[in-house]
């Protein structure tokens, strides 16, 4: 199999100490990660953090709605205005036979980082943030704050808003509104498919007044082509050393398969199960090994199918769930891969690796994610997976490489606002 060379994190250029070059109060040292509790929006945080060479220096605030009962009902509703019915139906059925239903389950209580990495996390607070941004910056310097997810936007603007000249903030998604909110915006180019001859198309008329984002990308967003995430050069490289011992002794060509679940763009079940069973079933002869992951999101009756006719095959592991979670060295010692076309966030990992990636279910997809597939297979990063593959026959294609671009795209415009990174 072909070796394939992943982009390396940039060298700092060697020069005049920057406390000299622009100043203490220019030097950006320190990030803050506004998260929302889900692990595909939070490691675009982390990943774009990392790649800004902030790790060591970073902290996780998570925006918390409460859980359970009633409150499934309610997570449309802005967060704070969920919190406050929250405690109004708490206070009202306090000690009624009808608690746990209307009341559900405490705010979660985070005491550690979980696949973050990070040590502990607090529950996001803008006012307390913005005080601290404030009254650090004479001796940490900016604050950079980094927010993805629909219920960390309105923390993510009102830091900019009560600190705007001691924080930069990158909001991670597209906000789908108000974008001078923020100092950047990072969203996947297919965000922007109901502006495209093909969306205008095949969007109904009577949605189009409610899809956004309804104008063009403006100066402050940076298209990407899919998800950030963490797995860079660096990181595979420690995860091709802590998991060589499982891994390296497994037969080749190793092929791995992600399986996520369905979406409301991209909508599959037991059909979609069976079919890639088969597939699989194809291509063994052409394995050394097969090793099968789900999601959170995979339904029970998927990873039963699935689990069911290809489990017990001699070639095949189905990682069980339990920790430690493997994907890291996945990603790093497998030669191919398969992927559900549900995913954007497992898709871009996969393909910012260079190794052959097959994709499942694409012709399910519809609007915007059928629009990130055509992409994809317009590069050459992924092929369908259609059960005739060789698998020890190898191709490869450039790397993605979504998170150290938009890296790149916050070093610019922190020059811009006279700001540098630490390095």
């Amino acid at each position: 199999m072909r070796t394939i060379r992943l982009p390396e994190p940039p060298t700092p250029p060697v020069g005049m100490p920057e406390i000299f070059e622009r100043g203490v109060y220019s030097v950006v040292r320190r990030a803050v990660v506004i998260g929302n509790g889900f692990a595909g929006a939070e490691n675009q945080c982390v990943g774009l953090v990392r790649a800004l060479g902030l790790s060591e220096r970073q902290s996780l605030y998570r925006v918390i709605r409460p859980r359970g009962g009633i409150n499934e009902w309610l997570r449309w509703l802005p967060v704070s205005l969920h919190k406050r019915l929250d405690f109004a139906i708490r206070w009202i059925f306090a000690g009624s036979r009808f608690s746990v239903v209307f009341r559900g389950q405490k705010p979660l209580s985070f005491l550690n980082g979980g696949t973050t990495g990070l040590s502990s996390i607090l529950e996001a607070d803008a006012r307390q943030i913005a005080t601290m941004a404030r009254e650090t910056f004479e001796k940490e310097g900016p604050l950079l704050v980094v927010a993805s997810g629909w219920d960390t936007i309105s923390v993510a603007s009102s830091i900019r808003r009560l600190a705007p000249h001691n924080v930069f903030v990158v909001q991670i998604q597209h906000p789908r509104s108000n974008l001078n909110r923020f100092d950047l915006v990072v969203t996947p180019q297919h965000d922007y498919y109901s502006l495209t001859p093909s969306g205008q198309q095949e969007i109904p008329q009577f949605l189009k007044r409610w899809i956004t984002p309804r104008e063009p990308p403006s100066r402050n967003v940076v298209l990407t082509v899919g998800a950030l995430h963490q797995a860079d050069s660096v990181a595979l490289r420690v995860a091709a050393a802590r998991w060589h011992d499982e891994m390296a002794p497994l037969p080749k060509p190793l092929l791995i398969v992600n399986i996520g679940g369905p979406t409301r763009h991209v909508k599959y079940g037991t059909d979609l199960a069976k079919q890639l069973t088969a597939k699989l079933q194809n291509v063994l002869a052409s394995c050394g090994s097969v090793r099968i992951s789900f999601s959170r999101r995979t339904p029970l009756k998927v990873s039963s199918v699935i689990s069911k006719e290809i489990g017990h095959h001699p070639k095949v592991y189905i990682w069980d769930g339990e920790e430690p979670n493997p994907h890291m060295g996945h990603l790093a010692w497998a030669d191919a891969f398969v992927v559900t076309a549900d995913s954007v966030s497992m898709l871009s990992e996969a393909c910012g690796t260079g190794k052959p990636v097959y994709v499942i279910g694409s012709e399910r997809c519809k609007w915007k994610f059928s629009a990130f597939h055509k992409v994809l297979r317009e590069r050459g990063v992924v092929r369908e997976f259609t059960g005739k593959e060789d698998i020890s026959d190898s191709w490869s294609y450039p790397p993605l490489n979504d998170t150290m671009e938009a890296a790149s795209r916050v070093r610019e415009a922190l020059a811009e606002r006279g700001w540098t990174l630490h390095h």
